[in-house]
């Protein structure tokens, strides 16, 4: 037996990998480069971590299953157990944003002919690898797929202090994700979310035979769960952050395996998802990518600060990361699904008063049914008539370019509402395509709440959408189009063919639906997609590496608005995530400062009735707008904070700051929004460490009896007072920062 040791990486994370000619690649130690063992003087360590550690790639075939566990753990695979390492290739390159490593390692089963290939890549001064996998089939039968892992670490426990043991000290953080309270953020020790030392190990065995789970089904990326996750050492804070970088099934579990524990992510899989991939004799499968951050200490926060740079780095340019133009909405708390030329008029004008840049004109606009016509499952009538998107001529008498002309009139951009994906079972696009378009299962084309779903793997489907695109930005001079998606059609889909496993039909769309975006945005590079599934039911990397702007929530209560507002930043950068902020005229002033507060560290997605507030209401909203667009510059590189911990979901008082320019003890500027809700008391200390003394505090905005603050700056703390409930302030410190007059 030949083994070697590979060290690759960066000063600020890097791999130890043990290559072995006779057995499958290991990845057996990552961090900070200087904390990683070195072979020639810890050769006795490294042995103790390759006794423990899982194959760089974990693959389950239905003609070999696993060895030495069962149950429902997707490790000790007996198709990855077989790989042999065959080579690696190193590339560097060169960025003026960080240079790019890219390490391929190779493995092979000479009996089968399955050929491995796993793919790690790293960014200078960001402590992030990405990892995917490539599945080959040399050999001269099928092989059927029912798991490959995206990633696989173990020995996530080594660095535990004498006396500590992983049941108590790691921690795991999970964010479930419901619609309209979305980001619920938790932290416990693996004993307590029920993975336990079950004292087998010393018996010859591997260890117990649960696993904490954590799986998205479906076409919701995140209806559920966000596709993220952390492990934390609760003494030290050494943590490592992951997120799945998939719109459509994951899987992510973390489990004990001979006194350490693993974590292994990948997307759909037999078990959960109803995926297989049979792969014919020449032909390949690539896993759904996925990225950890690693970090020395710190804890979640820090490596949520990693993975934010991680998040600006790969996704695609767009002039609207910098522009951050505030959009006006005529749905929420405002049309809600009934526009029409007589109702939208008025609304145009108040929301150029309010000093919105984009009017995007929602759900409705091609209902030819009657205001008010309710349809199946008490929804309008459209509902399950969705699909041509042409305009509504009851609706618009003098045509729908009458509106939108009064927009650019007005100094906006016009925008649109778009369901794309689903077709109505009452559309003439459901006869008009044919039924390999769309999604099926066994033959039958599904229906879920009255709609379809086009399966974009069908070029078929694709020209419909294209053509679609096409004849709004040509006809109507659209600047914006919200891309919607209203239902989760479930595992999947038998694909156009009719021989997928649902769940590999499933991912065939996903991935074809961000390659249509890719498309629509090749064509028109300044267009504005905004990303939206019922609010934050497609919460993922995927679809925010191409999608500027991200529709976070439905939630309609501004007083539960906060708590997801707060913790957005978690899921979503600063610069792309899009909160409501609806003023009403029966809010009170102080309220209104709290609709507009909720908004103002993130894009502002403007809504409500702004034609119907009284003057000085109307004032105060622009007040807050102009307020936004004095500092909005500074977010696309700011960092999230969070002094009084993640929200929860009934905090009385709830805190989120951004830093900027290099706060972090060296100046720069700390923008803080502070929320009182009911109940709460008047008065609050929030610790701010990262301050500099000499800095005070400055009321950005603010609305409502006047809030007292004070700054403590030898505790680096800052006291502030709201008299009232529902109500919130936005506070600066350091330079370059204050409030429009």
């Amino acid at each position: 037996m030949s083994i070697t040791h590979l060290r690759w990486g960066t000063a600020d994370l890097s791999l130890t990998l043990a290559l072995d000619t006779a057995g499958p690649v290991r990845l057996l130690a990552m961090g900070e480069a200087a904390s990683l063992p070195d072979p020639a003087r810890d050769p006795g360590l490294l042995a103790r971590l390759a006794s423990r550690a899982l194959p760089l790639v974990e693959i389950q075939t239905a003609g070999s299953g696993r060895l030495g566990t069962s149950g429902k753990r997707h490790v000790d695979g007996a198709a990855s157990r077989a790989l042999r390492y065959t080579g690696h290739e190193e590339e560097h390159e060169p960025h003026p944003d960080g240079d790019v490593r890219i390490l391929r390692v190779r493995m092979a089963d000479e009996t089968t002919g399955l050929r491995v290939t796993a793919v790690c890549t790293l960014r200078e001064g960001i402590p992030v690898l990405s990892a995917e996998a490539y599945v080959e089939n040399a050999g001269d039968r099928p092989a059927a797929l029912e798991y490959v892992s995206s990633f696989t670490s173990s020995n996530l426990a080594r660095h535990l202090g004498d006396g500590e043991h992983w049941e108590d000290g790691l921690a795991l953080w999970l964010a479930p994700n419901p619609w309209s309270g979305e980001i619920r953020w938790s932290k416990a020790t693996l004993a307590e979310r029920g993975l336990y030392d079950v004292g087998m190990v010393p018996f010859g065995q591997t260890g117990s035979k649960n696993r904490i789970a954590v799986t998205s089904t479906g076409s919701w990326s995140s209806s559920e769960h966000l596709p993220m996750g952390c492990l934390e050492e609760t003494r030290t804070g050494r943590a490592l952050l992951w997120q799945i970088e998939h719109n459509g099934s994951w899987h992510a579990e973390v489990a004990d395996r001979f006194d350490d524990v693993y974590l292994s992510l990948s997307g759909p899989t037999d078990r959960e998802h109803q995926w297989r991939r049979v792969l014919a004799p020449g032909e390949s499968f690539r896993t759904v990518p996925a990225s950890v951050a690693v970090i020395p200490s710190g804890g979640f926060e820090a490596a949520l600060a990693a993975m934010t740079r991680h998040r600006r780095a790969t996704r695609r340019t767009h002039p609207d990361h910098q522009g951050l133009p505030v959009v006006f909405n005529d749905f929420m708390n405002s049309l809600m699904g009934e526009p029409s030329t007589k109702a939208l008029l008025p609304l145009v004008d108040a929301a150029a008063a309010a000093g919105a840049e984009y009017f995007c004109i929602d759900a409705g606009w091609y209902d030819a049914e009657p205001p008010g016509t309710v349809g199946p499952g008490g929804v309008p009538g459209w509902w399950d008539a969705v699909g041509e998107w042409e305009e509504s001529a009851p609706r618009f008498p003098g045509g729908l370019n009458e509106v939108l002309d009064r927009v650019r009139d007005a100094g906006m951009v016009p925008g649109l509402w778009l369901e794309p994906e689903v077709v109505g079972v009452r559309s003439p696009v459901a006869q008009a395509l044919p039924d390999e378009a769309f999604f099926r299962r066994d033959g039958v084309r599904l229906v879920e709440w009255g709609r379809h779903q086009l399966d974009l793997s069908h070029p078929a489907a694709r020209a419909h959408l294209d053509a679609v695109v096409d004849r709004l930005v040509r006809d109507y001079g659209i600047g914006y189009l919200k891309l919607d998606y209203n239902i989760d059609i479930g595992v999947g889909t038998d694909g156009p063919g009719g021989g997928d496993s649902p769940g590999h039909g499933l991912l065939g769309h996903n991935r074809a639906y961000l390659d249509w975006l890719d498309g629509v945005l090749d064509r028109y590079p300044s267009l504005v997609l905004e990303s939206c599934a019922a609010g934050g039911s497609r919460s993922d990397h995927a679809i925010l590496s191409r999608l500027p702007i991200h529709s976070v929530t439905d939630q309609q209560d501004f007083r539960l608005l906060p708590a997801i507002a707060a913790a957005a930043p978690t899921a979503v950068t600063p610069e792309q995530g899009a909160i409501w902020a609806y003023p009403l005229p029966e809010q009170t002033e102080a309220e209104l400062g709290m609709v507009m507060v909720t908004a103002m560290l993130g894009r502002i997605h403007l809504s409500g009735r702004p034609d119907l507030l009284a003057p000085e209401q109307l004032a105060l909203v622009r007040g807050a707008v102009d307020t936004y667009k004095s500092y909005r510059h500074r977010l696309p590189g700011a960092r999230p904070r969070w002094p009084l911990g993640l929200p929860g979901w009934r905090d009385g008082w709830i805190a989120l700051a951004l830093t900027t320019d290099g706060a972090d003890d060296r100046g720069g500027t700390t923008l803080l929004a502070l929320w009182r809700r009911d109940g709460a008391s008047a008065c609050v200390d929030v610790p701010l460490p990262w301050v500099p003394g000499a800095d005070r505090p400055r009321m950005l905005f603010g609305a409502g009896p006047e809030p007292v603050y004070d700054w403590d700056d030898r505790d680096r703390t800052v006291r502030v007072t709201l008299p009232a409930e529902r109500s919130a302030v936005l506070l600066s410190f350091g330079p370059g920062v204050e409030a429009s007059a």
